[in-house]
């Protein structure tokens, strides 16, 4: 039995379809040198591309 990567699992959520969602960097400081438009789309959560997700997944194995 696999152990769960705690780092892991404290970064990304399980959509109830079994997708990964991530945060979207740039978020911290330095906003006054962002656009407007910018800092409004990186409110919302991306989602881990494929490739990725896979390896992911194998991390967090008592997530799905």
């Amino acid at each position: 039995m696999q152990k769960t990567k705690k780092s892991i699992v404290k970064r990304f959520k399980v959509t109830g379809r079994g997708k990964l969602l991530r945060r979207t960097p740039g978020r911290r400081h330095l906003l006054g040198a962002k656009s407007t438009k910018q800092k409004r789309q990186s409110r919302r959560d991306r989602t881990v591309s494929p490739g990725h997700a896979a390896n992911f997944r194998k991390a967090m194995p008592h997530s799905f």
